[in-house]
């Protein structure tokens, strides 16, 4: 047999990504895909799934016929955080080029992708195709994919609303489909659940972020985000990225103060020597404000880029940073009291917090992370009651930034996250390099992953 199919799972050759690539610009032109109405390019693309193969969420299938690369196809797991969804997966991406349509190869990439989700223990898969696509939604009707409902402004295209069609499949085997499809909840049931079906306390662990923030090239902490109100702790952050690893962190969290007040990339040095001096995966904000100075640091190490002012001012450039490298962009948000800041938190916007997080999560970011900036390096505990809120809206991980202080604060955050599995993780900065948190017992009471 000729076709056959792979999840791929490390880098693919030269000759594949090139027949990759004009497999899925072909796609594009046909009616579009991947969210491009126009072929971004090959290096665009080759950046695209590079980038694909480094998120744990996503696995990426091929499709080939006589050896060659014709088509593609996406599994999206929820993040593990997110355990309302844990047994649900999304085929996205998913696509035959023109030329090499009529010959199974959709039925063969769809067939093995639904082998895939049921390996990985998933009970549902999920997808989404236009109403134009008629090819696509004959073969998912004929794969017992369940048509459940019709979104009635899907896409936009060449001036005109696309509806979308919404599909899911049942993987559970039969007595165990029958035990989910019976234990569904009348829509009207009201009332609150009973003691024995109230929904498990989640118990994942959350992520420690250690803050270095960097001014004129040493490690400092704001408070409320006044420049002038610097608290000076090293001069050598290398040597503080390496301590932190030292004592079991697994992610650090770096922001250019000065960059984010210029526009641009301003301690470079001391971002430089941090991502040399540890093994450790960096996330780094603070003036990056355009595709050139994100590819800079993406190649010179740091594994995710945090964009602030800019998902403000340029949401198109998050949408397309986003789409170029899957996985390595985060947006910070930061709020006085609800409302959205700006330029190193100079100007505040008239912008709900909310309201970016949820358009950010639309443009295809990893992650968000929150920060309510009038807490910020005071000691006086995180916003909880806006960082829950915030997760509760999202279907992507939040961070929670700005007021850990003591133990207990973690101790807090902990607890919160057990009912909102959206909250994933906490920075710390200040009451680290004070002492008044022991970097042990962060690491203990977060669980840290």
């Amino acid at each position: 047999m000729t076709v056959t199919c792979e999840r791929v799972v490390s880098s693919l050759s030269p000759d594949d990504m090139e027949a990759l690539c004009e497999a899925v610009t072909a796609a594009i032109l046909d009616g579009g895909g991947f969210g491009w109405l126009q072929p971004p390019g090959s290096q665009a693309l080759e950046r695209y799934f590079e980038g694909m193969l480094l998120v744990p969420e996503r696995s990426l299938y091929v499709v080939r016929d006589k050896g060659m690369i014709c088509g593609a196809g996406q599994l999206a797991r929820p993040p593990s955080s997110y355990e309302a969804h844990a047994a649900t997966v999304n085929l996205t991406g998913f696509f035959v080029a023109p030329y090499a349509r009529g010959r199974g190869l959709g039925r063969a990439l769809a067939n093995a992708m639904i082998q895939g989700a049921k390996a990985m223990g998933c009970k549902v898969i999920n997808c989404d195709v236009r109403e134009t696509h008629d090819a696509a939604i004959g073969l998912f009707r004929s794969l017992d994919f369940e048509h459940w409902g019709t979104h009635p402004y899907y896409a936009r295209i060449g001036g005109q609303t696309v509806r979308g069609l919404f599909f899911s499949k049942l993987l559970a085997g039969e007595h165990e489909a029958a035990r989910w499809q019976s234990s569904i909840a009348a829509p009207d049931a009201g009332g609150a659940p009973a003691p024995s079906e109230a929904p498990e306390k989640a118990t994942h662990g959350l992520t420690l972020y250690p803050a270095i923030d960097l001014k004129d090239g040493a490690c400092v902490r704001l408070r409320r985000g006044e420049m002038e109100d610097a608290t000076h702790y090293s001069d050598d952050p290398a040597a503080q990225a390496r301590l932190f690893e030292e004592a079991g962190c697994r992610h650090l969290h770096v922001v250019d103060l000065n960059g984010a007040f210029a526009g641009k990339s301003t301690n470079i040095p001391a971002i430089e020597s941090i991502v040399k001096a540890t093994s450790l995966p960096v996330q780094l904000g603070g003036g990056i404000r355009d595709m050139a100075a994100i590819e800079r640091w993406l190649e010179a190490g740091v594994s995710r880029i945090i964009l602030g002012s800019v998902a403000v001012k340029d949401p198109e450039l998050v949408r397309q940073a986003a789409r170029a490298f899957p996985g390595q962009i985060v947006a910070g948000i930061d709020a006085r009291q609800g409302r959205v800041a700006t330029e190193g938190w100079a100007e505040v916007s008239e912008l709900e917090a909310n309201d970016l997080a949820l358009r950010m999560e639309d443009a295809g970011v990893a992650a968000i992370i929150f920060t309510e900036i009038t807490r910020d390096g005071m000691l006086a505990g995180l916003d909880l009651e806006q960082t829950a809120d915030m997760a509760r809206r999202l279907s992507i991980p939040v961070i929670a930034s700005g007021g850990v202080g003591t133990l207990n604060h973690l101790k807090d955050l902990r607890e919160i996250a057990r009912t909102v599995p959206g909250i994933s993780g906490a920075i710390v900065g200040r009451a680290l390099y004070d002492g008044r948190i022991a970097l042990k017992d962060a690491l203990d009471v977060l669980g840290s992953c």
